[in-house]
């Protein structure tokens, strides 16, 4: 006996409910906030496997081409925090999105962060301009947003002089889960000659 016998075998005794043609659906209409409606498409997108990119085009807060940009996850110690401001660190990689348009420097800003944290490249350099044209800092506004919502970024800070000042940013960011692993193993085999 196949599936289908089986199937109809057990739906054998079942009747069909009687419907009142004359009758109209009560659909309940939900009621979820904005919030909640983005985190739906979001989720549905990446179900679907439409777009990993959790970075907005919506509207942000937007700020003057000369307000300086930080930001430091709880955990980042003061002097690093520091250092990074400072320009202290080499800088492992740079991303200029300079005159971009706020849907390509999405893509590409998110791609970069992804990819050097993957290959571990922890102190990078991010020019995105100081939008002088407008009087707003579009790409510098948005960017402000967008660290602030990845995971792999620890901190940011407005560039020194001789790195772009206003018009770029610092980035840390936190290690690569195998390079987390290497360095666990390291210390294992340190206290395990001891």
């Amino acid at each position: 006996m196949n599936d289908f016998d089986m199937f109809l075998k057990e739906m054998g005794d079942v009747k069909p409910l009687k419907q009142d043609p004359n009758a109209k659906a009560n659909i309940a209409k939900s009621k979820i906030n904005d919030e909640q409606a983005k985190q739906r498409r979001a989720n549905a997108e990446k179900l679907d496997g439409g777009d990993p990119n959790p970075l907005t085009t919506e509207a942000v807060k937007m700020i003057a081409p000369d307000d300086l940009i930080y930001y430091k996850k709880s955990g980042v110690q003061d002097g690093v925090f520091k250092n990074l401001r400072l320009g202290k660190y080499d800088i492992h990689s740079v991303l200029n999105i300079q005159g971009q348009s706020v849907k390509e420097a999405r893509g590409k800003l998110y791609q970069f962060i992804k990819d050097c944290h993957k290959n571990d490249l922890r102190s990078l350099l991010i020019q995105h301009g100081k939008g002088m044209h407008n009087q707003q800092a579009t790409l510098k506004s948005y960017v402000n947003q967008w660290l602030r919502t990845l995971d792999e970024v620890k901190a940011f800070h407005t560039a020194q002089a001789f790195h772009g000042g206003y018009g770029s940013v610092y980035v840390l960011l936190k290690k690569s889960d195998e390079a987390r692993m290497t360095n666990k193993e390291r210390h294992q085999k340190k206290g395990a000659n001891r």
